[in-house]
């Protein structure tokens, strides 16, 4: 039996409002962009802050929930990483690394203590179609 496991758990600020759409599908989807902070002594002994941009991608978020992710808000993202790519309009090939949201808390005082979990919010039971799978070579291989 094969076993694998694909999880990211991220702490960070929004980096402006979350975007709403639906796909093709008429799926729900939120996209937004996380900001992770690593810090760590220089060799001049002075602190140094290496941010990170994470790309976030929810299914099904509450009304509620997608109202909450606005610029510089603090939550706990989990999911998996996903890779995909696509053609862009100038015939290059665009490779995306996106987190798939399966839980979202909000970590500010002022989220009202309310917290998200499951895939009701973030995922809704929903399994991705052929429009939002990564499609990529590591698909082809045998494990």
């Amino acid at each position: 039996m094969a076993f694998s496991l694909n999880k990211i758990m991220l702490i960070g600020n929004l980096g402006g409002d979350a975007e709403n759409r639906m796909t093709t599908n008429d799926v729900p989807v939120t996209n937004f962009s996380l900001a992770t902070t690593y810090s760590y002594k220089g060799r001049d002994g002075n602190w140094v802050n290496e941010t990170t941009w994470h790309k976030v991608v929810a299914y099904r978020l509450s009304d509620y929930m997608r109202e909450q992710l606005k610029k510089g808000k603090k939550f706990y993202v989990e999911g998996r990483l996903s890779k995909r790519n696509y053609e862009g309009k100038d015939g290059k090939t665009v490779y995306v690394t996106e987190v798939i949201a399966e839980r979202i808390f909000p970590l500010d005082a002022s989220g009202g203590g309310s917290s998200f979990s499951g895939t009701q919010e973030a995922g809704g039971g929903y399994e991705p179609s052929g429009d939002t799978t990564p499609d990529s070579p590591e698909n082809d291989l045998p494990f």
